[in-house]
């Protein structure tokens, strides 16, 4: 008896002492653990610019809508507006109106400005044009449905009679032709309408264009727009109603309009 006293006795203060020490383990702070830094991304040098803080549209002013912000010196080219070269580009620029419409987010460039106080048509005409308008009507005009920018061909009616019958003739006389302003919009309103019937459209020319269109109104009856496809726009256009004002070159005419009929007579000195 007095043994198996000495066994249990001896188990018991084995079990204690195994469970102290599970305590004691269970207690004890976890050993620290080393962390191994990775490589420290290189930092990027940057400048400020005037970025577009809104949307802009073509003929309105940039105020309020630019802001400096930093963008990578590695991505700055001579077309950007810095702070570097000029402090004061905020001031300098109030009232410049965008030749063409520009976005949120986009870098500034001087090249789609124009300087407050500068006409604005004839400031977004490229060299060597010339504007002209002419009178259109929601029945000549595609049925309102063409805006600035689009393209277009310029068709000539004109109304002959003879022997006692009506009959119209009609030719093309102009091609791929580019709408500048329909009316006084340049562009789409804000409100996103696609449709603009108006009285007037204004065309991007070159003189020699400007030229026949403007004997075209005297002759026609009637001018007629006719909308372009867009993927027409690249089509590269070889003839136009150039024997209206004497293609040829030839000098010392005049050119006489009687009765929708074109003719020339050596001009008297």
């Amino acid at each position: 008896m007095v043994a198996s006293r000495i066994i249990i006795a001896g188990v018991a203060v084995a079990a204690a002492g195994g469970a102290g020490y599970i305590a004691k383990n269970m207690t004890a702070p976890p050993a620290p653990v080393e962390i191994t830094q990775g490589p420290v991304a290189p930092s990027i040098a940057t400048s400020e610019i005037l970025v577009l803080s809104g949307d802009v549209p073509m003929g309105a002013t940039i105020d309020g809508n630019v802001s400096w912000q930093d963008w990578p010196s590695d991505a700055i080219n001579e077309h950007m507006v810095t702070k570097d070269r000029e402090p004061d580009a905020l001031e300098k620029l109030q009232g410049s109106v965008a030749r063409l419409a520009m976005y949120q987010g986009e870098p500034l460039r001087r090249s789609k400005l124009i300087d407050a106080g500068q006409p604005f048509m004839s400031s977004i005409l490229p060299s060597g044009k010339r504007a002209i308008a002419t009178q259109i009507a929601a029945d000549t005009s595609a049925g309102g449905f063409i805006l600035p920018n689009d393209f277009v061909d310029v068709i000539m009616v004109r109304r002959g009679e003879g022997q006692g019958t009506t009959s119209f003739q009609t030719e093309t006389i102009l091609k791929n032709i580019r709408v500048l302003a329909i009316d006084q919009a340049i562009q789409e309103d804000e409100e996103g309408r696609k449709v603009k019937v108006g009285e007037t459209a204004t065309l991007e020319l070159t003189p020699q264009q400007a030229e026949i269109i403007s004997v075209a109104q005297q002759m026609a009856d009637r001018l007629t727009l006719a909308l372009r496809s867009v993927t027409d726009t690249q089509e590269v256009v070889t003839d136009e109603a150039d024997y209206l004002v004497g293609g040829s070159g030839r000098r010392g005419t005049v050119r006489l309009i009687k009765s929708g009929v074109v003719s020339e007579e050596g001009a008297r000195k």
